[in-house]
């Protein structure tokens, strides 16, 4: 949507933006992950860059071939995206019930609200060895990461949602004498779905952000595990495949999110 403010020659406002057509859209998309690309293959072609340090755009393509062909690319991404569902489904579904909660019950807010303002500013990074000293170094100690990763950012933003619902819908509520199940099925939790999509976006990119930092530490397979293992071994291609596999997965979700919000939030 564009605003319009003051005259323009055709209807008498000023456009501040305009409309992009789908297709202009997904070049206007490309078009600064291509010049960086470009950028990146100019400077290894040409030596620009310590191959040592940072491999060329050709290689790490040969060596992403290399690990897709032989299956180790996939076998590692495959354990990563199982602990990543995982512990989502467990934080998101904590995050909606608890949020749910906070947001209609003011004395269940008063409850835990410190206890949430005490333990949400803790980095994910300062429970990984807790996490291993109470449950070990398995899968469950990685998909209990990731659900408090995720946890976080769903409560606080179905707590806004719901916290957010226009009052003059709640007034009409009341004065068509609807009962509280009603309200909430009907006007506050469709009011707030788009802050809880939002907060369910958030959380996916944190999640993947847990279970790398998870498999860097403990882990004998997964994405995490596969960048630590070249940083040890010295092998930056095969490094760079692996960061450049999690923003593309992580691109494709959020991508499949946003069109699962369109079709949710249609109005």
């Amino acid at each position: 949507m564009c605003m319009k403010l003051g005259k323009n020659r055709k209807s008498g406002g000023l456009a501040l933006c305009r409309e992009i057509k789908p297709f202009t859209g997904v070049l206007l998309g490309l078009s600064a992950p291509a010049a960086v690309l470009l950028l990146w293959y100019t400077a290894g072609e040409r030596g620009w860059i310590n191959q040592a340090i940072l491999p060329g755009l050709s290689k790490t393509i040969r060596v992403a071939g290399n690990l897709i062909t032989d299956g180790t690319l996939w076998s590692n991404l495959a354990a990563s995206i199982s602990r990543v569902i995982k512990g989502f489904a467990v934080g998101a579904v904590l995050g909606v019930v608890i949020g749910t909660f906070m947001g209609l019950s003011k004395v269940f807010h008063s409850i835990l609200q410190t206890l949430v303002g005490l333990l949400r500013p803790i980095p994910m990074v300062a429970w990984i060895p807790l996490f291993i000293l109470w449950i070990g170094i398995d899968d469950g100690f990685k998909v209990t990461l990731i659900a408090l990763g995720t946890f976080w950012s769903v409560l606080l933003n179905t707590i806004h949602g719901i916290r957010s619902v226009d009052p003059k819908l709640l007034e009409v509520s009341t004065a068509l004498e609807k009962d509280r199940l009603t309200v909430i099925g009907k006007i506050i939790l469709p009011s707030a779905l788009p802050a809880i999509l939002t907060g369910v976006r958030i959380g996916m990119g944190t999640a993947w952000s847990c279970v790398v930092a998870a498999e860097m530490i403990a882990a004998s397979k997964g994405i995490g595990y596969m960048i630590m293992f070249a940083r040890e071994m010295a092998q930056p291609a095969k490094l760079m495949v692996g960061v450049f596999t999690i923003g593309v997965i992580g691109l494709l979700i959020d991508t499949l999110i946003l069109k699962l919000q369109k079709k949710l939030i249609r109005w």
